[in-house]
């Protein structure tokens, strides 16, 4: 089974398909990379690599009781995005995934991604308040009041 190491130890395991421009999926809550494998056949077919991996905790990644917040979850993704060396990336993430994606842009994709596709995600908080004083993704989106 492919899998990488992250610093804490977990074990992610990872699907990496084909060549070309890499489409890297992330799963919803509870689910596991095995939930892409109709988009990714579909993307393998017109010329893209297509990367997907268990979250922590999920399918054949490591059962862990620790590390599930999206920090975590983007730092993993990073995790396989550098052992997998993937350049000009489309991120795809759909729920608990999206919210991975929206992370793992803000902190570790300058340079690395192409676009980023939220479906029906639970992404993180983006906007600078009180609570989150420096903001999700400030400096990669410019928000404009209403």
């Amino acid at each position: 089974m492919p899998t990488i190491t992250t610093k804490d130890e977990t074990q992610i395991y990872y699907k990496d398909w084909g060549t070309g421009q890499p489409v890297v999926f992330s799963h919803g809550w509870p689910l596991s990379a095995d939930d892409w494998d109709n988009q990714m056949l579909f993307f393998l077919r017109h010329g893209y690599r297509v990367i997907a991996h268990d979250r922590r905790g999920h399918g054949r990644s490591t059962q862990t009781s620790k590390g599930h917040d999206m920090d975590t979850y983007a730092q993993d993704a990073a995790a396989v995005a550098d052992a997998l060396n993937l350049r000009d990336a489309i991120h795809i993430g759909h729920s608990t995934g999206g919210g991975e994606v929206a992370r793992y842009v803000a902190r570790y994709g300058k340079g690395r991604v192409a676009k980023a596709v939220l479906v029906s995600s639970v992404p993180p908080l983006m906007v600078k308040t009180h609570k989150n004083p420096e903001g999700t993704l400030t400096g990669c989106f410019r928000f404009m009041p209403t």
